[in-house]
């Protein structure tokens, strides 16, 4: 089918996440009521467990450091390169990503917020990094609110006064879950970038072609 070919990136990524969080649930449920039986304390059902600060504390955690290397890469990509990555603009070339859109105002084809110019192109024109920075910030407020509910209740097992958002948001567990998640994605945006000058993937836009030489920069 059309739909499923000009979709299939998109379709099969989706369909990747839901299978992963499914199995993110039946094993997360499974160690939470591990923990809770260790304290002397009764299991929870499974649709329960989705609402506990373990889970969506988890879920979150993920989600904030993906939000964070994609914004991160976006913007970067903007202003810094890499010569002979496919990962990069040219540095000795002008990118068609830098082109004016105020010069494709009357393309018919051209987005909406191109079309109608001033600062509807203005946002338009960072709108990517701009979106995915706002998911960011979401998910780590996320992660804040859930990490802090998820030690109120362990704190709650061991008999001890639960934290408030504020204590946790300044304790060493909340940025050590944070920043072990955002090493490893700058470090793999990294790794890919370096990588892509010497190595190929035949078909992949993401890999410049098998035959282009080492110093050529971008796909």
């Amino acid at each position: 089918m059309k739909v499923l070919k000009d979709n299939g990136l998109t379709i099969v990524l989706l369909l990747a996440t839901f299978a992963t969080v499914i199995g993110m649930m039946f094993t997360g449920h499974s160690v939470y009521n591990e923990e809770l039986s260790t304290h002397g304390s009764s299991p929870i059902a499974l649709f329960a467990y989705l609402a506990t600060g373990h889970f969506l504390s988890a879920l979150f955690e993920n989600w904030e450091s993906e939000f964070l290397q994609m914004s991160a890469y976006v913007v970067l990509t903007a202003y810094l390169f890499q010569r002979g990555s496919a990962e990069s603009k040219d540095p000795d070339e002008v990118s068609p990503q830098d082109a004016d859109p105020a010069d494709e105002e009357g393309n018919p084809n051209a987005p909406l917020a191109v079309r109608m110019g001033g600062v509807s192109r203005n946002l338009y024109s960072y709108s990517l990094g701009l979106v995915l920075l706002g998911l960011f910030i979401a998910s780590f407020v996320m992660h804040l609110r859930e990490s802090a509910a998820a030690e109120a209740a362990e704190a709650s097992l061991h008999g001890r006064a639960a934290p408030t958002t504020l204590d946790h948001i300044f304790s060493a567990q909340m940025w050590f879950e944070s920043f072990q998640n955002w090493q490893s994605e700058f470090l793999s945006t990294a790794i890919l970038i370096f990588l892509s000058i010497f190595l190929r993937f035949r078909g992949s836009p993401e890999s410049k072609p098998v035959s282009a030489p080492h110093s050529e920069t971008g796909a």
